[in-house]
């Protein structure tokens, strides 16, 4: 169904932070376009190669953009939540997948098709220029999820994909099955239960039955590796996303902030 004017304004004051930065103008250029889309977790929205024809705006759902091999084996590059879009660069000109995108925590979206993306972004200079910015963070994140599979523990690693999971939706509790984790990090499953029993051994977590509750931020922080920091870092600095917690001081949500730092 389309927005209605009502929802439009929720959009506005919530949901997903690049929605409610734009100006009053570019909502209504963009309202009667998007459609609310519930993901269910698993849901394939891209493979490589596959044409971007719709853009996803998530509200309280997580996408995770995953390299494939030749062998069949993953890893994640990027996530994407509430304060990003997929398939935004395709508001600019027609675009191929480069990446699978899959469903990493069910929730809503908005999505609007990319061909009505690219009128408002010809009218619009706020949707331009944040365009340029959320294609900057998100090549910020890859690159630092780069360096960060190849060079840091599965622990530290696994405490920075939960913890930037926990910044994107409202609950303490994500449902992750081990399978799914494993392909999350490019690891065995047994891996995975080693380090979930680790975590919860130490009070950090409590893991069971497929669902990881966060029990202990701060101490799931101190473990994370120095990924964590650069990449949300990265994100409040170029997009209208201010975490409403400092780093350390408990549970991180994100928020609408201030306009975007430039530099």
């Amino acid at each position: 169904m389309a927005f209605s004017q009502a929802m439009t304004g929720a959009i506005q004051s919530s949901s997903n932070f690049l929605l409610a930065s734009l100006a009053a103008e570019d909502l209504e250029r963009i309202g009667s376009s998007l459609t609310a889309v519930s993901l269910e977790k698993g849901a394939l929205l891209y493979d490589p190669g596959d044409e971007v024809d719709a853009v996803y705006f998530p509200h309280n759902c997580v996408i995770s953009l995953m390299t494939l091999m030749q062998t069949g084996e993953a890893i994640e590059s990027a996530t994407i939540g509430r304060e990003g879009a997929l398939g935004l660069l395709a508001a600019v000109s027609p675009r191929q997948s480069l990446s699978r995108a899959i469903v990493q925590v069910a929730g809503n979206a908005a999505r609007i098709s990319a061909a009505d993306l690219h009128s408002v972004w010809q009218e619009s200079p706020r949707l331009r220029d944040l365009v340029d910015r959320h294609s900057d963070a998100l090549f910020g994140h890859a690159i630092q999820s780069v360096a960060c599979n190849a060079l840091h523990s599965v622990e530290a690693r696994f405490c920075r994909w939960l913890l930037s999971c926990h910044d994107r939706i409202d609950t303490d509790r994500v449902a992750l099955t081990q399978e799914f984790l494993a392909d999350m990090l490019g690891v065995q499953r047994t891996t995975v239960t080693v380090v979930a029993r680790t975590l919860q051994a130490a009070g950090l977590i409590r893991y069971s039955r497929g669902v990881v509750d966060v029990l202990d931020r701060p101490g799931l922080e101190a473990i994370a590796c120095e990924c964590y920091r650069a990449v949300r870092q990265t994100y409040e600095r170029l997009l209208p996303v201010q975490f409403d917690a400092e780093v350390g001081t408990g549970p991180g949500r994100p928020a609408v902030g201030a306009p975007p730092q430039t530099g």
